[in-house]
């Protein structure tokens, strides 16, 4: 049986926001609708949902603004957020993802989809959250370098070392700044290595998600963070290929 959860969705297109509220609350959710961001991040900090569903086009400050406002603020910095938005320009995808949303779902949208995707938030959420503040854009990972040697041996090859237990990602012996789910992602491609990995797999093992879709989370994600292993260590974005038509592959070598 699915989590049910009390829902927070800002949306200022009255029939959409009502239709989504709708099938929600059907599905067993409690919903709180909002047609713009007034005063919203304040209140989530107050009287904290268990997710967020968040529109870009919103009139005053955007979805994008109220989510940078909730990923720094450290009662917030945590809560599950999904962008929906009629915008399906890739530049808003990974603004959005990049600012730390879970999740990208783009209209027109199946009813079934948005539960799919509404439910898999509430579980994440009940997840322990190794690293939850790199969830607010990663500075929790930019002062560390190498750990000691007392801790974990690393998920190491192509200069990259994954230190899983204490969510540290490090290239070139430089760390790199990821977010959570970037850090899940380079993970699964990491300990399959030489594999190639589905949209659909690694949308199931990164991110709980079973209904793809036309979706383009993983897309945005991996461009993410190809940008931020290109910046530690120039060249190990390479590392991962893109294999057309399928998904991708973690080529380190094991060097």
């Amino acid at each position: 049986m699915a989590a049910q959860g009390l829902i927070y969705y800002v949306e200022d297109d009255q029939h959409i926001r009502d239709l989504a509220a709708y099938a929600l609350q059907q599905a067993g959710h409690t919903v709180r609708t909002f047609p713009d961001g007034t005063g919203f991040a304040a209140l989530c900090a107050a009287e904290p949902p268990d997710a967020v569903l968040l529109d870009i086009m919103l009139p005053g400050d955007d979805g994008l603004e109220l989510l940078r406002q909730l990923r720094g603020n450290p009662a917030t910095v945590a809560l599950p957020v999904m962008m929906l938005t009629a915008k399906g320009a890739e530049y808003d995808t990974v603004c959005g993802l990049d600012a730390g949303a879970d999740d990208y779902l783009a209209k027109p949208f199946g009813m079934m989809e948005l539960l799919s995707r509404v439910n898999a938030l509430l579980r994440r959420s009940s997840l322990p959250s190794s690293g939850a503040a790199a969830g607010s854009g990663e500075a929790a990972h930019a002062n560390h370098g190498e750990p000691s040697r007392r801790e974990e041996q690393p998920l190491h090859s192509g200069g990259i070392s994954l230190y899983l237990a204490a969510h540290r990602a490090v290239a070139g012996g430089r760390p790199v700044p990821l977010t959570v789910k970037e850090f899940a992602l380079l993970e699964a491609l990491m300990k399959n290595e030489g594999r190639v990995l589905t949209r659909n797999q690694l949308l199931q093992d990164v991110w709980d998600i079973h209904f793809a879709g036309e979706t383009r989370t993983v897309d945005a994600h991996v461009k993410t963070l190809r940008q931020k292993l290109a910046e530690a260590a120039p060249g190990t974005e390479a590392l991962i290929s893109t294999v057309r038509g399928v998904g991708y592959r973690f080529e380190g070598g094991g060097r």
